[in-house]
């Protein structure tokens, strides 16, 4: 009963907004505010509404088991939506969920060469290609804002700006350790060697969430280094900010524009921040959690490449594909990160009801 009452109480509440929208007397202030909680309110009551069709219909069908002509058909048609109504519920379950603000989010991407020398770049380097096909099969735009090479061509580090629809809610779960195991090139012997390379995804923080202070800041221009001749910026269009109350550091030389190259790092040093202001929120929330889903946890490897045996583990799901080269293409990511979106759906659900209980 209680369930059935807060359902009802949500589909209230969202006709009730809708009145109050169509108030003509209604300031924009508040229009905004009805708006956005209607909104937030839709996936419940489509997956609501749905749920308690299937509840009218399959009560209607139960009642034609009586009418002898009827019978037949309405067997097979009760028997049909009994195995959908499952379905449905768990829909309008996960429709309940509490939505994280920052799911629709454009992404902030940094990935770090870890132990493993030259071929930890190398494998950095190869990260960076399968998220920037995984944003392409999305339709997602990838911008490098700072990166900075090894000797073979490898990345040492790199910031990425991804923009499109639900990028934080996608690669949330990317941030950790990720661990290759493949023979180098350079390996004469072909012994197989382990390196890694961290990734971390923060969620874009928007203008007015995040307050800093100008005198916390100490703002540092410099030229931005090149391969030489015609690449070498003569201008000092480099820009580094150092957050001093935090320590937080942000280095950006993408472009020749010093003004671009400080509104990129102020971008990235709010979302830092911002990330570890949920960070701190979310080990407080969740201290007695055993999974790691979600936490962001970069001192844990949460991934394998394993190049001889052609696949791809995750460790925090126990998913193994045979896959490698459609993986890190990008391609096969996808299925990995809807494994772990799962995950967290099954946990979060779990959560809740052990807390309704």
């Amino acid at each position: 009963m209680a369930f059935e009452s807060h359902i009802e109480g949500i589909l209230g509440r969202h006709r009730e907004l809708a009145s109050l929208m169509a108030d003509p007397n209604a300031n924009s202030t508040n229009f905004t505010k009805y708006a956005k909680e209607y909104a937030d309110l839709q996936s419940v009551v489509d997956a609501a509404t749905l749920y308690k069709n299937a509840l009218q219909e399959r009560a209607d069908l139960e009642a034609l088991l009586n009418d002898p002509d009827m019978k037949a058909i309405a067997a097979d048609e009760l028997q049909a939506l009994k195995e959908k109504l499952p379905e449905l519920e768990k829909a309008l379950h996960l429709a309940l969920l509490p939505k994280d603000e920052t799911d629709a989010r454009n992404a902030i991407l940094e990935i770090r060469a870890g132990t493993g020398g030259d071929e930890a770049a190398l494998f950095a380097a190869d990260l960076v290609r399968m998220y920037k096909g995984y944003a392409a099969v999305h339709g997602w735009t990838f911008d490098i804002m700072e990166l900075s090479e090894s000797d073979l061509g490898g990345v040492k580090d790199v910031v990425v700006s991804i923009e499109g629809i639900n990028v934080f809610s996608r690669l949330k779960f990317e941030s950790g350790v990720h661990r290759v195991q493949r023979v180098p090139d350079t390996e004469a012997s072909g012994r197989v060697h382990t390196s890694a390379a961290t990734v971390a995804v923060l969620p874009e923080a928007e203008e007015a969430e995040v307050h800093i202070n100008e005198g916390d800041l100490r703002i540092d221009t410099y030229r931005a280094s090149g391969s030489g001749g015609q690449h070498v910026n003569r201008t000092d269009s480099a820009v580094r900010i150092t957050h001093l109350p935090t320590g937080t550091v942000v280095a950006i030389q993408d472009g020749k524009s010093q003004h671009k190259n400080k509104a990129k790092a102020m971008m990235v040093l709010k979302s830092r921040i911002l990330d570890a202001q949920r960070g701190k929120l979310h080990d407080e929330r969740a201290a007695d959690r055993k999974s790691q889903i979600g936490s962001g946890d970069r001192s844990e490897r949460i991934r394998t490449y394993n190049f001889p045996q052609g696949r791809v583990t995750d460790h925090r799901v126990n998913l193994t594909l045979y896959a490698i080269d459609r993986v890190m293409s990008g391609q096969d990511l996808g299925l990995i990160i809807e494994a772990l979106i799962r995950e967290d759906q099954a946990e979060r659900m779990a959560s809740l009801q052990g807390t309704a209980a």
